[in-house]
This record gives C-alpha cells, structure tokens and sequence, in this order.
C-alpha cells in the first residue's frame, strides 16, 4: 500500500484532482465482463467520473473520496487517470442465468513520466498514459428544450426496441432511434431494413414537437446505468446536434445522428386479410423450441400456416425437423406464410401481453404485431420458403 504522505508531499500535489477512467475498458483489460459498478472511495469532497468518446461522454457525481497526486496523466485512449483508489471485483446473481460483476476500485498509482499502475487482488497491470491536459472534457450543452420521463419508463421503451436497431454503420441512421415527440406523446422507433418496433409513451407533460435521431450505441448505455425506479424521473434535453440525459447524479451527454429519419407511417397500414389472436407466451415457446433444430448461422425459416381455429409451425433443417399445433382465434382468409424465427422471438419477448393480434395481408407482404390502442407496433418482413410437408 503506498503511504498517503508521500503522495501529498510530491511535487505537482496541486494539480487537478480529477481522476477519469473508463470503467468498461478497465475491466476489458482485466478480463471480466460487468454491466454494474460501485467506487468505494474515502474522504469528503464531490467528486466526478468522466468518460469520453467521440460521441458519447458520461459523468456521476459521487460523494466522499480521497484525492493522492503526482500528475494528471491520460492512457493511449485519451481516458484521464490520477493517481490511487481502491477497487474489488464481485459477482452477483441477476436471474437463472445472468452474473453481472460490481466492481470496485482498488488501487491506481502513477508516476511523472504518466505511467500508471493498477493492482486487482494478485494482478498487477502496467498502462502507458498521456499528459491528462489532453483529455476531452464534457461539452458545455445549453439545457433549455427537455421532457421528463420515469427512469423504468425509458428503460423499458429501450429495451422494446434496440434490438431491431442496425449492427453495422451502412446506414447511420439505421444504427439509432428515432426519439418522436408530439405534445404528450414520446414516439420511439428503430428498424434495420427486415423489420420495424414502434413504442408509444405518454407523458406527463404536453412539450412542443421535435424529431431527433439517438445513437443505440447510447441508449444502451443509459440503459444499463438506469436503476428502472418509477419513482424516479431522467430529464433528456435536446439541441441541435446533441442530446442530455440527467438522472440521480449522472449526466450522458452524446451526438445525435443527423439526418432525415425514414418516412415510417408510409410503411405502416391497417389493412389485412387476416387477424390472428393468439396466447403470446404459447406462440414464444413453440418458436423457441422450434430454434433448437438450426444450428447458428444457419438461415432457416419458420413456416406458419393458419387456418380456421389452428396455427401450424414447421420447421426443417439438416438437424431434423418439427410440426407443432397452436389454437387460434382467426378472422379472415386462410394463409401461409414464412418468417425469420429469430425475428419473431425478438418483438414476442419484449410484449407484456398476455394474448396478441397479428395482422397479415399475403405471403409477400409484412405481418404486424400491435395492440389494439397501438402502443406498441412490431413490423416483420416474410421471407421465401419450401413447403415443409
């Protein structure tokens, strides 16, 4: 353990004492995975965290911590570090299968020459830093134009979409989400060319109209240090290039994606052919099941064929193949009709409803999954298949 008093005693003691570290990095290196943290820290003084990218940057307040320094000093990355904390790493359980890791600093030391040290229980790592005056501190953003929403609120509306989000940047805006509001209500949209999730909130308040396009990349960050309270509120405000959200004591500032968003009401219809009420957790599970029979990366469709008072789903793969029989309410004509299962697990396991409708036209054309009061919307593209017989 290095003693405090040669730490204070040292020669550029009254540099700025800010200590920045991207957590997510640290643990990267260190080879854990975590989707939680906690700084265990000494004394009695505010503190901040400061992480930042090109577009994304993250500040909390936290109280009580204990400042040692040689220098401010910043890694290969431009992440500022100064000087010493404490840090243990444990495992906690979040359901059957989910271990997230709590981390907790402890200890950092770093030299003149901005060489830091990091020890972990037994490890010892070495990073080559950088002077800390080349840090990228948090825009200063104009807080004017803002609506407010509950933390589980926006949790929740995140995490019924983002999976329909782009994974690659050959469209940026196919990479976020469109943040729609109109008077009392918050429009949440993505999509990523096979299909389209659409979530609307009501809010508290009426706020005048405003389009922007939010980064995935953000929102699942935010969404990972929300607590989910409903008791609790996240004010988001908005300029013309960027976008605030400020929680609790944490502040995420990031870019937004410019551009003009697609035109989705051209997209949506509420015509069909077919209605189908069916038991969501039953419809869920028969395609979950069906799943085991791909091997991954294997593009095999489910096949549903639904006629008076039956849905059918087959499948077929090099694995074997499965015929499973689901009772339905049906209006309308008899079809058949072939989707990507994955695709359907997807918006399935984001609705809370116990029964939904699907609406279909033809084999060619779109299903959507919506409730009646059109909260929720989940657009699915079909794709061509082989009768199974």
């Amino acid at each position: 353990m290095i003693d405090e008093g040669d730490f204070m005693n040292a020669e550029n003691k009254n540099v700025k004492k800010l200590f920045i570290l991207i957590l997510v990095g640290l643990v990267f290196i260190i080879g854990f995975s975590f989707a939680a943290y906690n700084i265990v820290l000494e004394g009695n003084k505010e503190h901040s965290i400061t992480t930042s990218k090109i577009s994304f940057s993250y500040k909390e307040q936290v109280d009580n911590y204990n400042f040692l320094a040689y220098g401010s000093l910043t890694d290969d990355e431009g992440k500022k570090m100064d000087d010493y904390y404490e840090f243990t790493v444990k495992a906690i359980s979040d359901g059957p299968t989910v271990i997230n890791y709590v981390v907790y600093l402890q200890r950092i030391e770093t030299d003149y020459d901005y060489n830091a040290t990091i020890y972990c229980g037994k490890s010892k790592f070495n990073i080559i830093g950088k002077s800390g005056e080349d840090f990228s501190y948090l825009p200063s953003i104009e807080r004017i134009d803002s609506i407010i929403i509950s933390q589980f609120t926006l949790k929740e509306v995140v995490r019924q979409t983002i999976f329909s989000i782009a994974d690659n940047d050959n469209n940026k805006l196919m990479t976020g989400e469109l943040f729609e509001i109109n008077g009392d209500t918050l429009k949440v949209v993505s999509l990523d060319g096979h299909r389209i999730s659409i979530r609307k909130i009501e809010l508290k308040n009426s706020y005048p109209s405003r389009k922007v396009v939010v980064p995935g990349k953000t929102l699942n960050e935010v969404s990972k240090i929300l607590t989910g309270d409903t008791d609790k509120d996240v004010s988001i405000f908005f300029t013309g290039k960027h976008i605030v959200f400020e929680f609790d004591h944490t502040t995420v500032v990031s870019r937004l994606i410019e551009g003009e968003y697609f035109k989705i009401d051209q997209m949506l219809s509420s015509d069909y052919e077919t209605k189908v009420t069916i038991n969501k957790r039953e419809l869920l599970e028969c395609i979950d099941r069906a799943t085991l029979l791909v091997k991954e990366g294997d593009k095999k469709p489910i096949i549903i064929n639904i006629t008076d008072g039956m849905m059918e789903l087959k499948i077929n793969s090099t694995v074997g193949s499965m015929n499973e029989e689901i009772d339905i309410v049906k209006q309308g004509k008899d079809i058949m009709i072939g989707f990507n299962p994955k695709f359907m697990i997807d918006a399935l396991k984001v609705i809370d409803d116990e029964e939904i409708d699907i609406y279909l036209v033809n084999p060619k054309a779109p299903c959507f999954i919506r409730d009646a009061k059109e909260r929720y919307i989940y657009l699915i593209l079909p794709v061509n298949f082989t009768t199974v017989s």
